[in-house]
């Protein structure tokens, strides 16, 4: 299982991520090709060939230090030892391949000689700077997520004391919820008892609270599912803190934080190298049709502008990712821009929709402007779609688990939308359909999944006559 601290921006994550994955490899490679440049030996293929293989074996056996742990600022003798020894690994494995080929006489023994010495003290000054940029990312305000702990006792005490003496995990701590009074706990030094177990739900929403962990006896296993219901109107990160040696367990999966063990059981899914994949491809999908797809962009734009009084592009507040709230672009389709208490949904026979408006939602071009929310990280290209501020409010008030669906970035299209659940939701139901999808996506997610999606879009969703 995944390390569970995540962080609030998907940027930053997925940034971080990619920079673990190729900093030790590139500079491996790279410092194969200084010492050819320095000796004035040609790079030829077999030298390529061998910064490959040792780039390969460096990103499996290199293991970049944990960013959450506290050597990002202790000593760093620990740190070059374990490098230098992994560096002998590879090079021992690059030798018997060499042998067993036949080709360790092709190579000038100046260049592996020197490579072989240079390249450790490289990968430890790339390994501390490494850290060094990944602790900005992580100390970073916005990075910062809010934390409350449901339930008073040893597991929970301790993990909130690791929490305060490691500002790497990014983790402030609130206080704690539990049924029995101060007094009884013997609250002392920073714990602070916020108020009782029902009074959790509503602190966490009033308190943009990103992260609760639940730290009730497993004989309390009843009031731990009521507390999931009553907190499925918020957007937080919940994970268990379980006893787990009272049970024989095997082959379980949990994740720990400092040597604690927990259990997610509400969270998003794009985490480490699934959140760089998702990014990754957000990116370049996104910017490659917004580039090849600009003479379309500024004929509908221009057509927008003339065919009615009013902007080109209509701005809208709705909810992103943890139910924050995001400014999304579309072309202007209607003759008004509602963005207050009582948006109204379009209708098939909307008098409010204009001429073009009316063909640029039928064929979904209204949405295109969304690439640019796409590239700035307030949405994704796949995901659950965001709806008004004033509809969510609505919804959320009439749906069990509505908010869970802002646990990722939402997006331009997604599952609800492939599946036939688009345009006006009149009847309760037809909104309770789109949720339920938006939570499978959730919960199944895949590259492969999205990839899907995208092109079931192609084909379902343009020219779709629920689209009015």
């Amino acid at each position: 299982m995944a390390h569970p601290v995540v962080f609030k921006r998907t940027d930053s994550a997925a940034l971080v991520t990619f920079l673990q994955a190729v900093t030790l490899p590139v500079l491996v490679a790279v410092s194969l090709v200084s010492c050819n440049v320095f000796y004035a030996v040609p790079f030829k293929d077999t030298y390529l060939l061998l910064a490959v293989l040792a780039a390969v074996l460096s990103a499996l056996v290199l293991k970049p230090p944990d960013y959450l742990n506290s050597d990002l600022t202790g000593a760093h003798v620990p740190l070059a030892i374990s490098i230098a020894l992994r560096w002998l690994l590879i090079l021992g494995i690059l030798l018997a391949l060499g042998y067993v080929a036949k080709s360790s006489a092709v190579f000038s023994r100046r260049v592996i000689l020197t490579w072989a010495l240079l390249t450790p003290l490289l990968l430890v000054l790339g390994s501390l700077g490494l850290q060094v940029v990944v602790r900005r990312l992580l100390l970073d305000p916005s990075n910062l997520r809010k934390v409350v702990f449901a339930g008073f006792n040893e597991t929970s005490l301790s993990l909130a004391g690791k929490l305060r003496s490691n500002p790497g995990l990014c983790m402030s701590v609130e206080g704690f919820f539990d049924d029995r009074g101060a007094e009884r706990l013997g609250f002392q030094g920073e714990a602070r008892l916020l108020g009782k177990l029902p009074e959790l739900a509503r602190f966490v929403k009033e308190n943009s609270v990103d992260v609760i962990f639940v730290a009730l006896p497993v004989r309390h296993l009843r009031r731990v599912v009521e507390l999931m219901d009553e907190l499925r109107d918020t957007t937080a990160s919940i994970y268990y803190l379980p006893d787990i040696y009272i049970f024989d367990l095997i082959q379980a999966r949990t994740g720990d934080i400092m040597g604690i063990h927990v259990i997610s059981m509400c969270e998003t899914p794009f985490q480490g190298a699934s959140g760089l994949i998702k990014r990754l491809t957000d990116v370049v999908i996104s910017s490659s049709v917004l580039f090849l797809g600009l003479p379309l962009l500024l004929a509908v734009g221009v057509a927008v502008k003339l065919s009615s009084p009013g902007p080109m592009i209509f701005r809208q507040r709705r909810y992103g990712l943890d139910g924050r709230e995001i400014t999304v672009y579309k072309f202007r389709t209607m003759s008004v821009t509602e963005d207050d208490g009582q948006v109204l949904q379009a209708t098939k026979t909307d008098a409010r929709v204009t001429r073009i408006g009316g063909f640029l939602r039928r064929f979904s071009l209204d949405e295109l402007p969304q690439l640019i929310n796409v590239l700035q990280g307030r949405m994704s290209l796949v995901g659950p779609r965001p709806h008004a501020v004033a509809h969510n409010e609505e919804y959320r008030k009439l749906i069990k688990g509505y908010m869970l669906r802002h646990k990722v970035l939402p997006g331009i299209t997604g599952l609800a939308q492939v599946n036939g659940c688009r345009g006006e939701t009149a009847r309760l139901e037809e909104m309770q359909a789109r949720v339920n999808y938006d939570l499978d996506y959730l919960r199944h997610w895949s590259p492969s999944l999205d990839i899907k999606i995208l092109i079931m879009t192609v084909f379902k969703v343009f020219g779709d006559k629920r689209a009015y």
